[in-house]
């Protein structure tokens, strides 16, 4: 996987230009803290490209969320379920495959219900939590 600034999402299909599209597996995503978590543990400092997700995220815990949406700037992905690592991972460092397949710290897989463009700093939210922040904005502003 290459690393880039941004990517443009495209509804129902996934990355724009990736040549390995699925329609339930469109986007993978994988949590920055997880891996670094993997990386302590087995005592080495890999990049997470190596884990080849589509995208990584900090700030956002991705264990058992099948079901939510995940907002990530403009875009809305739902996500789908757990990625399983396979043996490749020991490839990359012997008991990778171990260490990610704990609390999904593999990551997750997604289908994108609304694309656009994502940047590297981009804001990340589960959608509920977006939709009360906005009620309590709108409140408070009410209020005043």
């Amino acid at each position: 996987m290459d690393s880039a600034a941004e990517a443009t999402l495209v509804a129902g299909q996934g990355v724009a230009g990736s040549v390995d599209r699925s329609r339930r597996r469109q986007v993978t995503l994988l949590e920055s803290e997880a891996w670094a978590a993997c990386m302590t543990e087995l005592g080495v400092d890999n990049d997470p490209a190596l884990r080849r997700a589509n995208i990584l995220l900090s700030g956002v815990q991705l264990a058992d969320t099948r079901g939510r949406v995940l907002i990530v700037g403009e875009t809305r992905l739902a996500i789908g379920g757990e990625l399983t690592p396979c043996e490749r991972m020991d490839e990359v460092t012997p008991g990778l495959k171990a260490a990610l397949g704990l609390k999904w710290r593999g990551g997750v897989f997604a289908q994108v219900v609304a694309g656009g463009v994502i940047r590297v700093g981009d804001a990340v939210a589960w959608e509920s939590a977006v939709a009360i922040a906005s009620q309590t904005a709108r409140s408070a502003k009410l209020g005043s």
